[in-house]
């Protein structure tokens, strides 16, 4: 009997092992993300920075998650990463109130947290093309990130060919290089690049940017999730995170901190 009772104690003892390393388990958050200077980029470390970087780091936080894995996807394929649960939420200047190539609005694709941030698609020529008008981008190839919203402003332009490259820092670099004749980018990604360093010779065409749009956090439909960070952003914005983080990547001018509108 004593054997028996000391065996069922040992049992219990391991049981309660097990469930201790369940309550312990890490609650993980995968952020899915595309290389995008000043949202997600890496610095001269390799590490990966930026303002929706660490936005997400610092919400994810509020709400008690353990560890924010953040995923490189490719933007094309967002929507799948996102129904497949590969990725918990797509975090990257992701134009909440515009419609995809096929037409269908994003809103109906995803659910959205708050606006955030605003932002603009730019036209990017280089500095000698000639380029000021839309009469002047007639005949010319335009280039942008595919399932991009900026695709989708690009292929508006009457009378021209268009290009579809996986990164919009690609897109880039095909009019540095002079394969491509404009390129259709986010202007916060436009004003990191051009005018600077390998980029010189590149600049926006400011009359032919387009409406302001703007960046919200995309999840996947019927995701809990969406309600828990519109409640963790407010918070941040109200005690100030905000706007300290806009300040730190000069994006002061477009962040948005009022939730009440």
């Amino acid at each position: 009997m004593k054997k028996l009772l000391a065996l069922i104690l040992a049992l219990m003892f391991v049981c309660c092992c097990f469930a201790g390393c369940n309550n312990t388990e890490k609650e993980t958050i995968v952020v899915g993300y595309t290389i995008y200077e000043p949202m997600n980029y890496k610095n001269a470390d390799g590490e990966l920075i930026g303002f929706d970087t660490d936005l997400a780091k610092a919400v994810f936080e509020e709400l008690g998650y353990d560890d924010v894995v953040f995923q490189e996807i490719v933007w094309e394929s967002k929507y799948t990463d996102l129904n497949s649960n590969t990725i918990d939420c797509v975090w990257n200047g992701f134009t909440a109130n515009a419609a995809d190539d096929d037409g269908v609005q994003r809103a109906d694709k995803v659910d959205f947290s708050y606006n955030y941030m605003e932002n603009l698609q730019v036209v990017v020529v280089k500095k000698d093309a000639g380029i000021k008008t839309a009469e002047d981008l007639k005949g010319k190839l335009g280039v942008a990130e595919t399932g991009s919203a900026g695709e989708t402003y690009a292929k508006d332009f009457k009378d021209t060919t268009f290009k579809g490259f996986t990164k919009q820092t690609d897109c880039l670099f095909e009019v540095k290089s002079g394969t491509a004749d404009f390129a259709v980018v986010d202007s916060q990604l436009a004003k990191s690049y051009c005018g600077k360093g390998d980029y010189e010779n590149l600049e926006i065409v400011d009359t032919l940017s387009s409406d302001v749009e703007y960046y919200a956090i995309g999840f996947k439909k019927g995701s809990e999730l969406t309600a828990k960070v519109n409640v963790a952003i407010k918070e941040l914005a109200e005690d100030g995170t905000l706007a300290r983080l806009a300040e730190k990547y000069g994006l002061e001018n477009y962040v948005i901190t009022d939730f009440t509108k």
